[in-house]
């Protein structure tokens, strides 16, 4: 009998967004200061990363439309359609504009970890937004789906390779996945594990991808796999960036500050096989994740603007392009676009429960979806979920308040 491997898509997509250089950079510092502690956040998030993206690639595989689409067509007669649609035109564009900075940045940090120049050069950033921007205006699909799977896979291994490198305590790692607790000063770190890993835009972009990658209820089972095979791939791929730096930084009592410190230190402890491979990942997750943030924003605006959402048309692709281009400004310049983060981790605060109600309202629509609307399981995890967003968006907000 022939050994049949999952068809991965749409799901392998999802995990390119969220293991950017952001969570990466998230994950080294919560194993740098906090060891293994918070793993059990990673493993929380995860999970619930599973359940919404399960019922977004549901809503795009059954029903064919993408969540800003349902969202166009269901606020059609609602006074608050626009309100709405204005933030997260907001949150969405200029968020990931902003992000999209970090995305090329922490891409070529990774590259001058491999080349032994850590600063970022300016010819790096150039030639990796040139390489995403070539890609984007192909505009097909498929060779888009296989590429991020493809830089996917070599992050994994990337990581894997720095994880054996490191001798982590494996005792250690299991007690942290299964043991909640909040270290003392660790609330906005555990905030910013999960954050990464649920995130709004995410929601757009997984049901507008199912529905050009799946045909119908016929190809539900397979979308169901892809998604819990790609997104439990980059929680495990979290889990090992959290681990590394908990074996050689924080047993270590080594300082770190960002994911780049963490791969140049690790050279004298490990060897240089660590610190490359490591590198690498880096630059994998930011060139993935600058192909993923503008996709993500161009599939989300046009749905909800009641426009087109083919990947080859030309308001997709100048969608695309402006994010692109906005993000390669500011990180040519060199500007760290922290107000723009804050004021997007806002948007994002008020965003995510706002966004995951509808989607469970969605998913509750007899006539939109039949026999495959939400059940009673995924509604009351999908209830609790919403509530625990809730509590970190208002958490989010006052955070980003403060520092305003």
């Amino acid at each position: 009998m022939r050994l049949k491997l999952p068809t991965l898509g749409p799901g392998v997509m999802v995990t390119a967004a969220f293991i950017g250089p952001g969570t990466v950079t998230a994950c080294t510092l919560a194993g740098a200061n906090y060891g293994y502690a918070l793993l059990w956040a990673l493993l929380f998030a995860t999970l619930a990363c599973i359940v919404f993206q399960e019922m977004s690639t549901r809503l795009g595989t059954v029903t064919q439309q993408g969540l800003g689409e349902f969202l166009h067509n269901a606020l059609r007669a609602s006074p608050w359609k626009w309100p709405l649609i204005i933030l997260l035109f907001i949150a969405l564009f200029g968020g990931n504009s902003a992000y999209q900075a970090g995305n090329l940045a922490g891409a070529a940090l990774g590259a001058g970890v491999i080349t032994d120049s850590p600063s970022a050069s300016n010819w790096i950033i150039l030639g990796l937004a040139g390489a995403a921007a070539s890609i984007l205006l192909l505009g097909k699909y498929r060779l888009i789906e296989r590429l991020l799977l493809s830089l996917v896979t070599l992050m994994s291994i990337a990581f894997l390779i720095s994880f054996w490198a490191t001798r982590p305590d494996f005792s250690a790692l299991v007690f942290g996945l299964i043991n909640p607790k909040i270290p003392d000063g660790s609330l906005l770190t555990v905030v910013a594990l999960i954050g990464t890993t649920v995130v709004p835009y995410n929601l757009f972009l997984h049901a507008a991808a199912s529905k050009a990658r799946w045909h119908g209820v016929d190809d539900l089972p397979n979308a169901r796999t892809d998604t819990i095979v790609s997104i439990s791939l980059g929680g495990l791929v979290a889990i090992l960036i959290v681990s590394t730096a908990a074996a050689s930084m924080f047993a270590h009592a080594i300082n770190v500050q960002s994911a780049a410190d963490m791969a140049i230190q690790l050279e004298p402890l490990f060897g240089s096989a660590a610190k490359y491979m490591l590198g690498l990942g880096l630059l994998a997750a930011g060139l993935s994740s600058a192909i993923t943030a503008p996709l993500a924003t161009a599939f989300a605006l046009t749905e909800l603007s009641g426009q087109s959402s083919d990947v080859r048309s030309t308001l997709f692709r100048g969608l695309c392009c402006l994010v692109l281009l906005i993000g390669t400004v500011f990180a040519l310049a060199g500007i760290k676009p922290i107000k723009l983060i804050l004021l997007a981790q806002f948007a994002n605060g008020l965003l995510l429960p706002i966004i995951a109600g509808f989607l469970l309202y969605a998913l509750n629509q007899r006539t939109l979806l039949g026999v495959h609307r939400n059940g009673v399981i995924s509604n009351l995890l999908g209830v609790i979920i919403l509530l625990i967003t809730i509590v970190l968006g208002a958490r989010s907000i006052l955070s980003v308040l403060g520092h305003i």
